[in-house]
């Protein structure tokens, strides 16, 4: 490869330290220098484990003579998330009342990394409670998108996507309830994949209770990334299995193959909200570069999203708000509690029938939207029919906060549908990055990750555009 190390892929990475073309201590380095440059401005980072990393780097150098096979992340930079378990480190979740909430073991997705060689150099910030499109708390602050510090990195995986964009390493682990993986990808003009749930196994050693049932059925663990290939290898080595989460499925990763040519089913269907004309260009291009790559692209229109999306926002918000909300009331700064409180003014809170009710038809909107993929093995979306936004748009009023939700039905209605969806990075719109949406049946996340490699192939990688800036 040409250019610095931190520029590197993790695939580049792994196979350049195992054919010895550089050892981890070198790649180690200059993703820390990277690190230690810019972090103090882009605040990605909030815990800084670089002095530990170096020396996980130079005892990898040592192990690595009596390896017959190194891990496939073997001497890999990776960030992990606050709000999930690192051995020994407090899982914060952006709350100052969980600054010392420190986890008595490593999470199922840590412990994959690890194993498969992985070095972990820091841990990336989060939104309180992780339940806002933006990144800033009282206890780490704000994370700045590397674009332009007045632009939100997105949520609630906002550190993990700017610490992606701006070279902090190959691979950034984040999660995703209604769009956490996604909005940062999109914001930050990288690529990520949200995994059926049931993939990579979730579980936090230091939870005092277990999450809600239909929180457990619709949020995941993922990889952000600046390259579709570290997506997949990053997904690959997370989803191993753990007995700790008992809603694990072993699925094998690559599926059956299909009939070629693959069809793509393309909907521009905004539900009424006004779309950017940019957005919908990014829609026209990537259609022709799967068009390109041989698929068949067809103007067809899914089954709706609309009525997951309400889902979302009736059964599932009616769910956090019993679970989530006291923490949040108990806890949350002033902003916080405000936001939440638009949320609920935006849904819908059920009673017990409503809930019940509301659940049980969830399995009729994913059976029509399985149904569809029997014929479309792929939809192409827009993700969010407008450019990125300010950083603190959401706490600017109850018109903005319905604006992103509005923007965003492609998101969160995915969520409520437990269906695979990635988001890869095509242009700036408005001169802030922008992306697409592809969306699978359940379990074929490998038929979403090689349509998102052939349109980075045509498309090209977006960061490279920042890091010319200098």
């Amino acid at each position: 490869m040409t250019g610095p190390l931190w520029q590197a892929s993790a695939i580049e990475v792994a196979a350049g330290i195992r054919e010895k073309q550089f050892s981890c201590s070198e790649v180690m380095t200059s993703v820390v220098e990277r690190i230690r440059a810019l972090n103090p401005k882009l605040n990605a980072i909030i815990l800084n484990l670089t002095d530990q990393a170096l020396a996980e780097a130079a005892a990898a150098d040592r192990a690595l003579k009596g390896l017959a096979a190194p891990g496939p992340l073997f001497g890999v930079p990776v960030t992990i998330k606050v709000n999930i378990d690192v051995e020994g480190q407090a899982t914060t979740n952006g709350v100052p009342a969980f600054a010392n909430l420190i986890a008595p073991g490593d999470s199922p997705l840590v412990r994959n990394l690890r194993r498969a060689g992985a070095i972990i150099v820091g841990r990336t910030n989060t939104p309180e409670v992780s339940m806002r499109v933006t990144t800033v708390n009282p206890l780490h602050g704000r994370t700045r998108n590397p674009w332009h510090a007045d632009a939100s990195p997105g949520g609630s995986s906002g550190g993990a996507g700017a610490a992606a964009a701006a070279g902090f390493g190959p691979i950034h682990h984040g999660n995703d309830i209604g769009g956490s993986l996604r909005f940062p990808a999109f914001a930050n003009g990288v690529t990520t994949l949200k995994p059926t749930p049931g993939r990579i196994p979730a579980f936090n050693p230091s939870a005092a209770v277990e999450r809600g049932f239909l929180a457990q059925l619709t949020s995941v663990q993922g990889a952000i990334a600046r390259t579709v290939q570290d997506v997949r290898l990053a997904t690959r080595v997370m989803a191993a299995g753990d007995p700790r989460d008992p809603l694990w499925v072993p699925v094998p990763f690559d599926g059956e193959p299909l009939e070629k040519p693959i069809r793509v089913a393309v909907t521009r269907n905004s539900h009424g909200y006004p779309i950017h004309p940019g957005i919908s260009r990014l829609i026209d291009r990537t259609a022709a570069y799967l068009s390109d790559a041989g698929y068949e692209v067809v103007e067809t229109e899914p089954p709706s999203i609309m009525e997951p999306a309400r889902g979302w926002f009736t059964v599932l918000l009616t769910e956090l708000k019993g679970t989530l909300g006291p923490t949040v009331e108990q806890f949350g700064t002033n902003e916080v509690r405000q936001i939440f409180a638009w949320y609920y003014e935006l849904g819908t809170i059920l009673d017990l029938d409503g809930y019940r009710l509301g659940l049980a038809d969830r399995t009729r909107m994913m059976r029509a939207w399985n149904v569809f993929f029997d014929a479309y093995p792929l939809v192409l979306t827009p993700f969010l029919m407008r450019p990125t936004y300010p950083w603190n748009y959401d706490a600017q009023g109850r018109m903005q906060t319905k604006d992103l939700f509005d923007a965003s039905i492609y998101s969160y209605g995915v969520n409520y549908l437990g269906l695979p969806a990635g988001v890869v990075p095509i242009d700036l719109v408005e001169d802030l990055p922008a992306g697409v949406q592809l969306v699978a049946r359940r379990f074929r996340e490998d038929v979403i990750l090689d349509a998102m490699a052939a349109i980075e192939q045509r498309a090209g990688r977006l960061v490279n555009r920042l890091w010319a800036r200098g």
